[in-house]
């Protein structure tokens, strides 16, 4: 067994070490391990390539972008083969920006010549560097706001129903220029917190109105134009509210025919339960955890432990929940938490200061490459028990045959943990705050 440990009071990262295996009767402080029970596939990890995060990235010297895309996307980074992009603009974007002139419900002017200064680039160098095919999933914010009810891109409003089908073929021609430019979109969610009236970029649909758009407009669109290969999700908002809007949105089957899964945000806290709830009543759909952040306006004061541990304990209960694949929140952020064009500031993994080429990895970095660089895509999840809720634990079984055991000790002591499978065992101690992975078997 190899053990893999993040200790920030020891300012120590990814620190590797060995673990005798061997074989006792007399086994204490056991999580077992049941590679036979599996679940879920995981698809994979990865983060958003929002304006903010490429506009920091474009103002970095070019020792920093590399180090920015070797530390994400590379072998000896997070090995992230996901990525997360915005149709047109989102909070965090410089300010309000469509691909079209006001009013050109034809699409006559339609032009992402805006994001080929920032965006585009930043992403082509992800995936120049990325050893596996990194896979996109694409999500709009608002409509242009002649389509929509309060004639604003910001603080809600609704799609106006004479648009429906405007606003698909709006949201297919982005993603067919993205193809033209080599990114292709493998996954499509339908509206960016659906549910939330926002100062910034934002869109309500109620689940009566977001199935009808999948069903008559944005699905038949994406047939029209031969991207049958988008999956479609639902939701891409808060855990607590996700198995009511799956019940209400699938009691049409024929929206359900065209949607692949269901996303979630964090924001509302752990609604674990809800996910499984789900997964059992739709087992056929995916999950995907597509945004989540520290945000400024609720955790500015909080360690760096605590930031980290948040992140931690999210991803390991939404895997073992259910959730496919993880996206964070933006890639990098200046030090304000930004830019922001309605000061919504955030942390991230990485984040750099304006005009002095200056990066720093985040504790939450190392905490997701806990996860990101031992799960491998296609890896299963797999049973797990433990004998104390002082730590918590999940388990992975990787296309390879490698077991991967996150384990992360939130108290302010040590815990002793074994990890036994079929007899064999082999002992480690969980030093308070740190996250450890074990990885054996392959």
């Amino acid at each position: 067994m190899r053990c893999i440990t993040t200790d920030y009071s020891k300012n120590e990262f990814w620190k590797e070490t060995d673990i005798p295996v061997g074989k006792t009767e007399d086994y204490a402080h056991l999580v077992n391990i049941y590679p036979e029970l599996k679940g879920h596939v995981i698809q994979g990890f990865g983060g958003a390539f929002t304006e903010a995060s490429t506009y920091n990235y474009s103002k970095l010297g070019e020792a920093n972008k590399r180090a920015v895309i070797e530390g994400y996307f590379g072998k000896d980074g997070l090995r992230y083969n996901l990525g997360r992009t915005h149709i047109h603009s989102c909070d965090f974007a410089l300010g309000n920006y469509t691909y079209i002139e006001e009013g050109d419900r034809e699409l006559k002017s339609f032009n992402i010549a805006h994001d080929r200064e920032n965006m585009i680039p930043m992403i082509k160098d992800a995936m120049a560097e990325s050893s596996s095919k990194l896979y996109f999933l694409a999500s709009p914010w608002s409509p242009p706001a002649f389509m929509k009810t309060n004639g604003n891109m910001n603080n809600g409003g609704k799609l106006r129903e004479e648009y429906y089908s405007v606003w698909a073929n709006y949201i297919v021609r982005y993603i067919q220029e993205y193809e033209k430019e080599g990114i292709r979109i493998g996954y499509l969610t339908i509206q960016n917190e659906p549910m939330a009236v926002q100062t910034w970029d934002s869109c309500i649909y109620t689940p009566e109105e977001e199935a009808l758009f999948v069903r008559k407009h944005l699905a038949p669109a994406l047939a029209a134009a031969s991207l049958n290969h988008i999956k479609i999700f639902i939701w891409d908002h808060n855990k607590d509210e996700v198995y009511d809007r799956a019940k209400a949105v699938f009691a049409s089957q024929e929206t359900s025919d065209e949607v692949a899964g269901v996303a979630v945000h964090w924001y509302s806290g752990d609604h674990f339960e809800a996910l499984e709830a789900v997964k059992r009543r739709f087992p056929e759909k995916s999950l995907f955890f597509t945004e989540g952040c520290v945000e400024y306006s609720r955790f500015a004061d909080s360690s760096e432990v605590a930031k980290a541990e948040m992140y931690a304990h999210d991803m390991l209960g939404n895997l073992k929940a259910g959730v496919e694949a993880f996206f964070d929140w933006n890639l990098l952020l200046d030090d304000k938490g930004g830019p922001n064009h309605v000061g919504n500031f955030c942390a991230a993994p990485m984040m750099c200061v304006p005009g002095e080429d200056n990066l720093k990895k985040r504790l939450s970095y190392y905490y997701i490459g806990q996860f990101s660089r031992y799960i491998k895509r296609g890896a299963r999840k797999i049973e797990t028990s433990r004998y104390t809720d002082k730590i918590e634990a999940a388990g992975f079984l990787n296309p390879d045959g490698e077991r991967v055991i996150v384990l992360l000790n939130k108290s302010e002591s040590a815990v002793e943990v074994t990890i036994r499978e079929s007899g064999l065992g082999g002992q480690l101690t969980l030093q308070p705050h740190t996250i450890s992975t074990v990885c054996y078997g392959a």
